[in-house]
């Protein structure tokens, strides 16, 4: 049998939002395949590592208990000797327990995880991982290069400007100038880093974007600025697949043309407070699946989608957001998210995939793409050492 980790939490804004994907989208499908050992592995804030059974409860963590459990337990370590094995005390005097790892499913939102600094010690130790690799979780978390790679590619966006966090601190007024000479409001300002909606603010006037840019600044070191999409329908598109990507069904937020997704609309309101739009389907009752479009608009959108996982080199799962103006009948790439939410099963759901299905077909293709790499050439034979 399989031994599949399934590593969440980490230093990232996301935190919260990854223990939940990890608990009830990815390790309780998983078991139920009854097909792999699954391992819980919890990154704390500060960074340590834990390997536990009880980690898998969600009640250790919603009811603040994780904290006495992390003050009573000694993080674990991990060995990368040609593969991951987890190392930790037993509990009997001078013993060790271990575990080899076959695959790892990270659920690691936001930085340090999503953003493929996960992926390249993954690569480095030689183990199959779910998931886009390095180079596409980094593009797909900098909402500035995704943007400069679909241009690249013949890929509509809408109009943006990009500034660092040091630029603002030191000439804030003249990037204000510059960004209200070249674009029109509303505007969202955005950091480029992040997910989950987490620091980004809709303005529409000069104090409006000063706070805004404050705000994306607290966050990130790489600010975006973005032309709002007139007559805004906002659609979604999950995709599974590495050379053969496969789309899941269009869904559109059922939304007012004003609204916007923060983190507490994504994650708090729907699912804690039970509000939700009538009749709408999704993970917290607030979508259109599959979205209420018509048919060639549909494909279009659906087309464009796929055209951006593959213009980044996307693998095993990714999200595509879109942006459409619905009179000129214009689809506009938005940004990637590289480990959507929940995986965002409930939209597979609908597409015929169980949750089960759906981990089970993320688990084959990490191990398809790691035995393609593992057949390319790392080494190379040179005469150069010989010349010193």
């Amino acid at each position: 049998m399989e031994t599949i980790a399934v590593v969440f939490g980490g230093r990232s804004a996301e935190h919260d939002v990854s223990i939940i994907t990890a608990l009830a989208s990815i390790i309780k499908p998983l078991e139920l395949t009854r097909k792999y050992r699954i391992e819980a592995v919890y990154i704390a804030k500060d960074g340590s590592w834990y390997w536990d059974d009880k980690l898998k409860d969600i009640r250790l963590f919603t009811s603040g208990g994780i904290k006495d459990y992390l003050h009573k337990a000694q993080p674990i370590s991990v060995q990368f000797d040609g593969g991951m094995t987890l190392v930790k005390a037993s509990g009997l005097a001078g013993r060790k327990l271990s575990r080899k790892i076959d695959v790892v499913f990270p659920a690691t939102h936001g930085t340090y995880g999503e953003d493929g600094a996960l992926m390249g010690l993954l690569d480095m130790a030689g183990i199959a991982y779910v998931g886009c690799g390095v180079s596409a979780s980094a593009v797909a978390m900098d909402k500035v290069l995704c943007k400069q790679l679909a241009v690249a590619n013949s890929i509509p966006v809408s109009k943006f400007l990009t500034f660092t966090k040091s630029d603002l601190e030191r000439t804030a007024e003249v990037a204000i100038k510059t960004i209200t000479d070249l674009l029109k409001y509303p505007l969202f300002v955005k950091p480029a880093h992040l997910g989950s909606s987490i620091g980004i603010s809709k303005v529409s006037s000069d104090n409006e974007l000063r706070n805004g840019l404050e705000v994306a600044a607290h966050y990130d070191d790489k600010i975006i600025v973005e032309e709002a999409v007139a007559n805004l329908v906002e659609v979604t598109l999950p995709i599974i697949g590495n050379d053969q990507p496969q789309p899941a069904l269009l869904e559109e937020p059922m939304t007012k043309p004003d609204d916007f997704f923060d983190f507490d609309t994504k994650y708090l309101q729907g699912g804690k407070k039970g509000k939700s739009a009538k009749g709408a389907g999704g993970a917290q009752g607030y979508s259109q699946i599959p979205a209420n479009l018509p048919k060639a608009l549909y494909d279009e959108a659906v087309v464009t989608g796929l055209n951006v996982y593959k213009a980044l080199g996307c693998s095993g799962i990714a999200r595509v957001d879109m942006l459409i103006d619905s009179q000129t009948k214009k689809v506009y790439f938005n940004e990637v998210n590289p480990l959507p939410g929940g995986l965002y099963a409930h939209n597979w759901n609908k597409a015929g995939i169980s949750s089960v299905e759906l981990v089970d077909k993320l688990v084959a293709l990490a191990k398809e793409r790691h035995n393609v790499r593992q057949s390319l050439a790392t080494s190379f034979g040179t005469n150069y050492l010989q010349q010193f």
